[in-house]
């Protein structure tokens, strides 16, 4: 991808409702954790914040850096290489040290779903590689090694597919496999699907594969962490999920760090003294309204869920983990 394309039409998904969310304001510093096409950076710069934005994808970052913003000491953007998983460690290496604001857009962009050799979609048939940061093991390396089992809780656990033997199955019948749409083929003889019906099944095992492949709910997890160690008391976090699997992540995450429910896990017993929510209560699940979904059906599945931070310290990332 080159500069001009950041010029493309691409629509940012909950942005008025993401704006309201983080309130930004001249002089705020704001994190964005993916950056993208650079939508929602852009619409906080125009509201006078300076933008640390994070992608993992070098050709988000690429063409971020042509942006007239991202030039010079006192540029209104700055960008990170960087996965959203690491970004408290990558703001303080930037000397900040707490920001107003954290905006994170989960899952895979409308860029990379449009780029046929990115091998994210079906719709066009393209390399069956699947990978965010152009790097480690694709998809096709996954499904031409992975034993049936494995093939199988992958699909069952990040695409809830109920047929997950069955596709592994066929996929280890039918390997090798090198492109998109072999193994769209594959997911729908298993399945017995025909064209016409309502939703393709093959939607739900690219899915799967694509999380597993790109680790996104480790991330995700490791985000929200970060998130709250970098926030300031005041502080907002908005999260735009696409997958029920990341909403109710986001939405255990907030319920816990505001004490809507205990912090305690099943193998600890919940402490006496409770700590003090890190977090507000969190915002009810927001999302697109009739005139956006006309307007962008991608947004068709898309949640945010905002919270502000409190003055509470952060909570030990190896709690959160337990």
């Amino acid at each position: 991808m080159t500069g001009p394309h950041m010029n493309a039409p691409h629509i940012p998904v909950l942005l008025d409702e993401v704006l309201a969310a983080l309130a930004p304001a001249p002089g705020m510093v704001i994190a964005d954790g993916t950056f993208g096409a650079g939508g929602y950076s852009r619409a906080l710069m125009a509201a006078g914040a300076r933008v640390h934005g994070f992608d993992r994808d070098p050709d988000a970052i690429a063409a971020g850096s042509a942006l007239p913003e991202a030039a010079g000491p006192d540029a209104a953007l700055i960008l990170h290489h960087r996965r959203f998983s690491e970004l408290a460690e990558a703001l303080r290496e930037a000397g900040v040290t707490s920001v107003d604001g954290v905006v994170l857009d989960i899952g895979v962009s409308s860029m990379q779903l449009d780029q046929a050799e990115r091998g994210f979609a079906f719709s066009t048939d393209g390399p069956l590689d699947m990978r965010m940061g152009r790097e480690g093991e694709s998809a096709a390396d996954f499904l031409n090694t992975a034993d049936e089992a494995d093939i199988a809780d992958v699909l069952y656990r990040y695409g809830e597919e109920r047929q997950s033997r069955r596709i592994a199955r066929a996929v280890i019948a039918a390997r090798p496999l090198s492109t998109t749409r072999q193994f769209a083929e594959v997911v729908r003889r298993a399945l017995g699907w025909r064209p016409g019906a309502p939703k393709d099944p093959a939607t739900r095992s690219f899915q799967a594969v694509r999380i597993h492949i790109n680790g996104e709910l480790d991330e995700l997890a490791a985000a929200l962490s970060a998130a709250e160690a970098v926030l300031a008391p005041g502080g907002r976090l908005a999260v735009v999920t696409f997958h029920s699997l990341e909403d109710r992540m986001v939405k255990q995450f907030l319920r816990e760090a505001s004490g809507m429910v205990p912090g305690g896990s099943r193998h600890l017993p919940e402490q006496a003294h409770k700590a003090a929510p890190v977090f507000g209560k969190p915002s009810p699940a927001i999302r697109p309204g009739e005139e956006e979904l006309a307007r962008n059906p991608r947004a068709r599945s898309a949640t945010l869920r905002w919270a502000i931070r409190s003055d509470a310290p952060a909570r030990n990332p190896r709690d959160l983990a337990a």
